[in-house]
């Protein structure tokens, strides 16, 4: 049974958007059994609602890829808002892992630097973190399962069982 991973990546800012996505996919090239499916938004605003049907797809897990580059008005800080609500909703409601490759800088010469350049690529970072939460939240289910089902207590005495026990106690001390 393969992986099936959703790679959602924004247009808007794309000499920085294309290289998270590049890492992102690359990465999870690397990984045996996954199927990757990509999708291409406007901006960064349209992520949430492409996580989501990639989500209602049956997908395991999804990367959100994009790059909020601050202007000079407060929509940066309405569009990261509104960005890193809608990713996370969606995988608390989903319960599925989406990993956040969304840069959110001050200026380009930032953005670059984190889409390859000397601090990483994030996209792949965010590939990276959506598979082992994948693996993860695979993981705990059948690990509290098997955990339970050896923490089962023994059956309860019956209580005619348990009152005669009570009685050989009684005659044993006389």
């Amino acid at each position: 049974m393969g992986l099936k991973v959703g790679v959602v990546t924004a247009r808007f800012n794309n000499e920085i958007t294309e290289k998270l996505e590049e890492g992102a996919i690359s990465y999870l090239e690397s990984c045996e059994g996954v199927e990757i499916f990509a999708a291409l938004v406007p901006g960064a605003v349209e992520l949430p609602l492409a996580c989501q049907a990639f989500l209602d797809a049956g997908c395991d897990g999804v990367i959100a890829l994009g790059a909020v580059i601050r202007g000079e008005t407060s929509h940066y800080d309405y569009v990261c808002n509104s960005v890193t609500d809608g990713i996370t909703r969606l995988m608390l409601d989903y319960k599925k892992p989406i990993g956040f490759g969304v840069l959110t800088t001050e200026n380009e010469e930032q953005a670059l630097a984190r889409a390859g350049g000397a601090h990483g690529n994030k996209g792949e970072e965010a590939a990276q973190v959506v598979m082992e939460m994948i693996g993860l939240t695979q993981e705990i289910p059948a690990t509290l399962k098997t955990a339970l089902m050896m923490a089962k207590p023994k059956a309860a005495k019956s209580s005619k069982a348990a009152s005669k026990t009570q009685k050989k106690k009684k005659k044993a001390k006389k």
